[in-house]
């Protein structure tokens, strides 16, 4: 209660019979189509390959970066989009995983309600909600709180905060079989065992947005609980979330066992204060952790923003058709040359170093990556007109000395992307 008060675990029973179906039949489908992948991850300039295979599944045109590795969604079915999938069993996987994702948004704002962990921003006289009631679900129907409701739940400034933090744009599924795995790590403080997941924080999310994470490991074989005498701590045959408060081994850690089916949610700040790891069982699992990505920077409409703004200095004379630049002040040039490296190595490359993986679920993606490139024709186009035009201009020492801290850093990522 005083260390973990934020950690909301629910077991299986208290989720519908025919989600837990579509889900796990989703898991199984996506597994037998062969779309878990292990990811290519830096940590402190050294490549590792991930020991866990996942997915990123979610709204058309997010991604999701950790460990300096861009994961592009594949799209769930959303309304306004032409998505074609590979085949109508990945379409209905991605359906069911849209469904949960619904089902945990509620889940999570009834937590947080029933915690009162929104933010009360300048109102004197805070409204102190009732909790036997639930407006989750109009919460989620209508989008917004109609006008009888408001007085007796929620100020309106904290019904949005409410909504933001638990509007999971994002899933990332993982799996793992630890049969197959020749060498686990011991987690290193408690003695918790077998680590699937190292300690950690997850990155890249919305400052206090919850985390819901539902379990499904393949249980129900002769492995399902080890008949070795009830050890002291956990059983080694279950599979575990583990948490410890961040940078403190002084406070105990704290394991709760997954069983097929459970799930828990790391509320408000819960993972910017603690930070968790998995422990492996012996059965293999899948997991479906549903995140608020900060995608301020991680959107196609992100993107292509940026690429507009970076090709309103190239123009085209009506005559002649030949290109030049509008501007070579410095502050431009800077700008124009910093996201063409944006596009080149957070987007491009990004996309097409982990392979032609997303093409076995949806081709969702090839459309816009194509038209990223030629906007990063354009930008090629854009350096080569600089560098004609100082090398004429002698005495533009200030825009040439930018001009070649990004060219230098485009060098020096080239080659590290080359070597990846």
């Amino acid at each position: 209660k005083t260390k973990y008060s934020k950690l909301i675990f629910r077991k299986s029973d208290t989720v519908p019979e025919e989600l837990h179906q579509m889900v796990q039949e989703g898991f199984l489908t996506l597994q037998n189509h062969n779309c878990f992948f292990q990811d290519l991850v830096r940590i402190k300039g050294k490549d590792f390959v991930t020991p866990v295979s996942r997915i990123l599944i979610g709204n058309p045109g997010c991604t999701y970066k950790y460990l300096n590795t861009r994961l592009f969604t594949v799209p769930w079915p959303t309304e306004g989009y032409d998505i074609k999938y590979c085949s109508p069993q990945i379409h209905d996987a991605c359906k069911a995983l849209i469904r949960l994702n619904d089902y945990l948004h509620i889940e999570a704002v009834k937590a947080l309600q029933g915690q009162n962990l929104f933010e009360t921003k300048e109102i004197k006289d805070t409204t102190v909600i009732d909790r036997k009631q639930n407006f989750a679900t109009s919460l989620t129907e209508k989008g917004s709180v109609s006008k009888d409701q408001s007085s007796s739940c929620v100020p309106e400034d904290d019904y949005i905060s409410l909504k933001n933090r638990t509007s999971y744009n994002l899933t990332l599924l993982n799996y793992m079989d630890p049969r197959q795995m020749l060498y686990l790590k011991q987690e290193p403080y408690f003695g918790m065992g077998n680590m699937a997941v190292s300690w950690h924080h997850d990155e890249n999310l919305v400052e206090r947005s919850t985390v819901a994470v539902y379990s499904y490991s393949c249980e129900g074989s002769a492995m399902e609980e080890s008949n070795e005498q009830k050890l002291k701590g956990r059983d080694p045959a279950v599979w575990h979330v583990g948490l410890k408060v961040a940078w403190d081994i002084e406070t105990p850690g704290l394991v709760m066992p997954l069983h097929q089916g459970d799930f828990y949610l790391m509320l408000d700040d819960l993972n910017m204060t603690h930070q968790h790891c998995v422990l492996a069982g012996f059965s293999p699992r899948f997991s479906s952790t549903h995140r608020v990505a900060d995608c301020s920077r991680g959107t196609l409409e992100y993107i292509f923003g940026q690429c507009e703004l970076a090709l309103q200095n190239l123009q085209t004379d009506s005559d002649s058709m030949a290109l030049s630049l509008k501007s070579l002040e410095t502050a431009v040039v800077k700008q124009v040359e910093e996201i063409h490296n944006e596009v080149e190595f957070e987007w491009l490359r990004q996309f097409w170093f982990q392979g032609k993986r997303y093409l076995k679920c949806s081709d969702w993606w090839l459309k816009p990556m194509a038209k990223l490139e030629e906007f990063w024709r354009k930008m090629e186009i854009m350096t080569s007109l600089v560098l004609s035009e100082v090398g004429k201009e002698k005495q533009r020492n200030e825009t040439i000395s930018c001009f070649l801290l990004v060219l230098t850093e485009r060098q020096r990522l080239r080659k590290e992307w080359t070597a990846r």
